[in-house]
């Protein structure tokens, strides 16, 4: 073969390789399961890669000033090789802010110990400001937050509702369920909602998620404990921001396991029954006693229904919330706007936002005041708990 033939086509065919091995990053990052010492910060990228994350302390000087520690996407000892990628960063100082940097590198082939890597995907620090976070502090005298649920895939409405959220003026979101309608793939949730929010704010601004019955239909539903990671590794978990101690409850679906909707498998009863043994030594705990503000998230609301998903949560859960002093309970699920008071059946007020409409919450010492608002800003209702 003509040697100046065969340099070209070995230069064509290299020139093909290259621009097949570009990976880049498709999702995210955002940041899930904040705490005060740490945080996990998730993206997905186009092809299946192992992946850490940099930190460095939060200042004007070089990102690389000084050379950072990575931590590296791993599980029980294995650096993982994927196409998600769930970085643990540990070791933090509670309510102190960091700057960050995430990384993929492509795997070629994978043979035994032999692995051949590809091109490295990563955020730019260098033209842009890097993305940055503050840990959560149990010792903060006030906070924001808010809250949003049963969106069903309206990403425009979501960003309407959200669009002011920044690191500065709020200390994190709520997502109470329904985000979807129907767990498919994972181009539902980064189309239905995430890719929106990570425009807007959750690179920098943790959400926490309390799941709804949606999310747990359609053959990817299994799939969300791995885009959602929570510290306790279950959908029902607790975190401490400011005077407030949150409790994230799963009520899973709102009708019989035996519903022919659930095609034979559905097994919720069982599961709401180990979440009540995990919530009544959740509530003994000095934890959540020391707490200031003791405030409940759950989709679906133990009250109001005769379905029985309602009276299965009403059963279970209601007789140990109503004597552990909750302040208020934050429902969504029914598309309809309701301040339920104090009664017979529970012992806290419980606020149901309906699925136009978001919170807008301010706590201090003194007080917390609850806004319900439409994606233009404007107040609908306003509730306000006294210390």
């Amino acid at each position: 073969m003509n040697i100046k033939l065969f340099l070209t086509n070995l230069f064509f065919f290299l020139s093909l390789l290259l621009v097949a091995q570009k990976i880049q990053i498709t999702h995210g990052p955002y940041l899930q399961a904040m705490t005060e010492e740490g945080v996990t910060i998730v993206w997905t990228t186009n092809k299946e890669s192992v992946s850490w994350v940099e930190i460095a302390p939060d200042g004007n000087d070089s990102f690389y000033a000084q050379e950072r520690t990575p931590f590296y996407d791993t599980k029980h000892g294995n650096r993982v090789i994927d196409s998600l990628h769930t970085v643990r960063v540990e070791g933090l100082q509670p309510g102190t802010t960091y700057r960050y940097r995430i990384f993929s590198k492509e795997v070629l082939g994978n043979q035994g110990h032999r692995i051949m890597y590809g091109n490295i995907a990563s955020t730019d620090v260098y033209r842009k400001k890097p993305f940055s976070f503050t840990t959560l502090n149990k010792n903060k005298s006030d906070i924001t937050f808010k809250m949003v649920n049963d969106i069903h895939n309206r990403a425009d409405m979501l960003s309407n509702m959200l669009r002011d959220v920044k690191r500065e003026n709020t200390d994190l979101v709520l997502f109470n369920g329904d985000m979807v309608s129907t767990m498919t793939n994972e181009k539902v949730i980064f189309d239905g909602f995430m890719d929106s929010v990570v425009t807007l704010f959750a690179t920098e601004v943790p959400i926490f998620y309390a799941r709804g019955n949606h999310e747990t239909r359609g053959a990817f539903s299994v799939k969300f404990p791995d885009y959602f990671p929570t510290t306790t590794n279950n959908l029902y978990y607790t975190f401490r921001q400011g005077p407030v101690q949150f409790i994230v409850l799963d009520g899973g679906e709102d009708k019989p396991d035996s519903d022919i909707e659930y095609s034979e498998l559905s097994q919720f009863d069982a599961y709401r029954t180990k979440q009540q043994a995990w919530l009544k030594d959740i509530v003994e705990t000095a934890e959540y006693k020391e707490a200031l503000y003791r405030v409940v998230v759950i989709h679906i609301p133990p009250v109001g229904s005769t379905w029985h998903g309602t009276q299965d949560l009403q059963r279970k859960f209601l007789p140990i919330l109503n004597s552990a002093d909750v302040d208020i309970m934050l429902c969504g699920h029914t598309h309809n706007y309701e301040y339920i008071k104090p009664n017979n059946i529970t012992s806290f007020p419980i606020l149901i936002n309906d699925n136009e409409t978001y919170l807008d919450v301010k706590v201090n010492q003194k007080e917390m005041e609850l806004l319900v608002k439409d994606p233009k800003g404007t107040e609908m209702h306003k509730v306000v708990i006294q210390k």
